[in-house]
């Protein structure tokens, strides 16, 4: 599959954590690395994805996913994030990955609450600090569900507050979003943009 979208001139971006797969989807025409645990799940992976000269998603999330979602706490959500965030760019710059092919995601609901996920768009410019292009996947979340309630249970039915999340991430500077609906957010996308002209 990542053969076949890489020759149709598409940038193949690859999910994943583990370094054998980050050399099979170099090797088949993958851009982009983007690694839900920021290179730290397997102690070759920041060297194996340094050598693919690939870019790199580094994102945040808070210690193993069968259990980051059991009552995540944090001194300072934004604070800790960023900080981490920077240790892991320092981490990726040492293993030979250029700052110019490192772009970071705070990690929205990835050991995180509702209120968590809130404070972080509210204050995603902060991360701006870092150097890096900001990547921001808000999409369907289960924050929306929990604050809208009602029909956003499903996951299908969170649009509208995919399109809010994502026009506040834009709003403070985001660089790249992640999203599941893309003709809607691309027809957001250009309505925001016709706003700022």
């Amino acid at each position: 599959v990542v053969r076949a979208l890489a020759g149709a001139s598409v940038t193949v971006s690859i999910d994943t954590r583990n370094p054998a797969t980050m050399v099979a989807a170099a090797e088949a025409g993958a851009a982009i690395i983007n690694d839900v645990s920021a290179l730290t799940f397997h102690p070759d992976s920041a060297a194996v994805a340094a050598d693919t000269g690939l870019a790199v998603v580094l994102m945040h999330s808070l210690g193993d996913p069968r259990v980051m979602q059991h009552d995540p706490s944090y001194d300072h959500v934004v604070l800790d994030i960023y900080d981490a965030l920077e240790a892991r760019v320092a981490m990726a710059e040492a293993a030979g990955i250029p700052r110019s092919h490192i772009a970071i995601d705070p990690g929205f609901g990835f050991g995180k609450t509702p209120a968590h996920n809130l404070r972080l768009l509210a204050w995603l410019a902060t991360f701006h600090g870092l150097g890096c292009p900001l990547l921001v996947g808000v999409s369907r979340k289960s924050t929306i569900a929990r604050i809208a309630g009602g029909a956003a249970d499903a996951a299908d039915a969170r649009l509208p507050g995919s399109l809010a999340l994502a026009q506040a991430a834009l709003d403070q500077g985001a660089q790249i979003l992640r999203v599941h609906d893309v003709a809607e957010t691309a027809q957001a996308l250009a309505l925001w943009r016709a706003l700022g002209e």
